[in-house]
This record gives structure tokens, C-alpha cells and sequence, in this order.
């Protein structure tokens, strides 16, 4: 570690350094003797993750019944968790058990366009969903004709597209910057904030643009979710049937549970969570967004709902019959 921190100091030279520049991350560090246990529960997890979030996509894949608007968002959701939490957990794991806490400049960079990419995204299709329910609860009749495959696959494709420009966007301004010092992150992955911590050159700009990205995304999503929602109330409360009424809280309650884990995460790590002393809650908020909320999000989705549950019966059972 003193090696690593030592070898970084002589980096300290004027002008742009990036491309031999070296960042060391301290992740949970400070608590050595939990190193072990983090490491098992943390696998854990990512394991459970990805395997939810690739059994749901083989699920929808294969299942016609979940040939819906609705699964092919969540399908693309799943995709979008699969990838995040592939982004940033496997290094998280690698600074538990390893005594190498060190990432290339370049390496870092790739890590937080890949990731931010993924959040940005996430938030759309999230926002799409909500679109998706209105229509559903507010115009149940045409839903199938206003939520047309091309119209979905626009929706979508949109989503992708508006993150990967955020996240080039705030990717150049990260590369404008010159890196130097010890290059010390008390963080386990490459967050904006922390990166712009190892610049020796004026961050302010840097710091301006992604400010007015985030409020933008959080405001415009949040803006679309809140609409539909409100819409959707109106519309329900209209319901005469109490089956009915039932019926549509439903239909909009796992897709609401997902948006306030989502967007209530990032409020409490960009609102909340501001001072040195709560370093360790924003490093553990991480985590929860990062791998947990991935993992409960395919449970979210199906524990309700009979077509998704019995196609994973169906799957199990093929796997038990292939090793019998």
C-alpha cells in the first residue's frame, strides 16, 4: 500500500499526466478484520445478481406470455442491472482480498463511462415504465396499438443513447483535467466525485457540468414517473370496482417499489450524504445501488407474477432432468 502511494508521489510533475497517472482506492480498508466476511457477502450477492438478472431475460426470451411492452422494458432493465453491477463489483471484490488497491488512469475512466452509461439509462427505462403504465391503466384498450413494438424499441434505443452521451459528456471534462499527487480515493470504485478529488487543476467547470447533468436526468425523469403516477391515480380512483382498483395498484406497485429504491438511493448520495464523516454511509449506499438493487429487482417483477414463475419452474425442472 505505502509502496503504491510512494510510487504515485513521484508522478508529481506540471502538466497532464494521465496516461502513466495511477489510482489507489482504499475501499473498506480501514476495517481489516471485516475484509473476509465483506468479501463472502458481497460475492454473494453479485452472484445472486447476475443470475437473476440473466434468468430473467432467458425467461422473457422464451416465454410468449411475456412478449409485453412491459417485459421488454424490464428485459432491457435486467440488462442494464446485469451490466452495472458487472462494472463495479468485481473491483470491489478485488480490494478485499488483494493487496494491489491500484487502477490505471485508463482503467478508472473505462469503469466510470461504462457505469455511468448504465445509471443514466436505468433512470430512462425506469421513466419509459411509468409511460408504459399509464397507458396500460389509463388506456387499457389501445395499449397494445400506442405501445407499439417500434415505438418500444425507440423508447428504448432513446434511453441508451442519452446515457452513453451523459456519460461521454462528463467523460471529456474528466479528461480535460490534469491528475496528480498520491492519487489516494476513499471510495471502491471510479464515482465523478472522487476522481475530480485527484486533480491538481481547476475542477470547477468540471464539477458545474455535472451538476447540471444530474439535476437534468433526476428532473426529467422523476418529472415523467410523477406524471404518469398522478395520472394513474386520477384515473383509479375513478374505478367503481373495488377488483378493478386492485387490479391496477398491482399492476404499478413492483414497478414503484423499483423507483424508490432507484431514485431514492441517489437523493440520499447526492443530497443527503454530503460531509467527510459519512463517507463509509456513501460507500455502503453504493453498494446497495450497485449490486443490491440489482439483485432485487428481478425478484421485484416476478414474485407476483404466475407466467414468470412458472417458466422458471419449467427451467428448473429441464436443469434437474439434464443432470439426472
Amino acid at each position: 500500500m505505502n509502496s503504491q502511494i510512494s510510487s504515485n508521489k513521484s508522478q508529481m510533475q506540471e502538466g497532464n499526466q494521465s496516461a502513466v497517472f495511477t489510482f489507489v482506492f482504499l475501499g473498506f480498508s480501514e476495517y481489516p478484520k471485516l475484509q473476509v466476511p465483506l468479501f463472502l457477502v458481497f460475492l454473494t450477492i453479485y452472484t445472486i445478481s447476475v443470475l437473476e438478472n440473466l434468468d430473467m431475460i432467458l425467461i422473457i426470451r422464451i416465454n410468449p406470455k411475456l412478449h409485453t411492452p412491459m417485459y421488454f422494458f424490464l428485459s432491457h432493465l435486467s440488462f442494464v442491472d446485469f451490466c452495472y453491477t458487472t462494472t463495479i463489483a468485481p473491483k470491489l471484490l478485488d480490494l478485499l482480498i488483494v493487496e494491489d488497491r491500484s487502477m490505471s488512469f485508463k482503467g478508472c475512466i473505462a469503469q466510470f463511462f461504462f457505469g455511468c452509461t448504465c445509471v443514466i439509462t436505468q433512470t430512462f427505462i425506469l421513466a419509459v415504465m411509468a409511460y408504459d403504465r399509464f397507458v396500460a391503466v389509463c388506456n387499457p384498450l389501445l395499449y397494445t396499438v400506442a405501445m407499439s413494438r417500434k415505438l418500444c424499441a425507440l423508447l428504448v434505443t432513446g434511453s441508451y443513447i442519452w446515457g452513453g452521451i451523459c456519460s461521454s459528456t462528463l467523460t471529456y471534462f474528466l479528461l480535460a483535467l490534469s491528475y496528480c499527487g498520491s492519487g489516494i480515493i476513499n471510495h471502491f470504485c471510479c464515482e465523478y466525485s472522487a476522481i475530480i478529488s485527484a486533480s491538481c487543476s481547476d475542477s470547477s467547470i468540471s464539477q458545474l457540468a455535472c451538476l447540471v447533468i444530474c439535476m437534468f436526468n433526476e428532473v426529467c425523469s422523476l418529472l415523467i414517473i410523477l406524471t404518469s403516477y398522478v395520472v394513474i391515480v386520477i384515473t383509479v380512483i375513478k374505478i367503481p370496482s373495488k377488483g378493478g382498483l386492485r387490479k391496477a395498484f398491482s399492476t404499478c406497485g413492483s414497478h414503484l417499489a423499483a423507483i424508490c429504491f432507484c431514485h431514492g438511493v441517489i437523493l440520499l448520495l447526492y443530497c443527503v450524504l454530503k460531509s467527510k464523516s459519512s463517507l463509509l454511509l456513501v460507500k455502503f449506499a453504493t453498494v446497495f445501488y450497485s449490486m443490491v438493487i440489482p439483485m432485487l429487482n428481478p425478484l421485484i417483477y416476478s414474485l407476483r407474477n404466475k407466467d414468470v414463475k412458472e417458466t422458471l419452474r419449467k427451467l428448473v425442472h429441464l436443469k434437474v432432468l439434464s443432470h439426472s
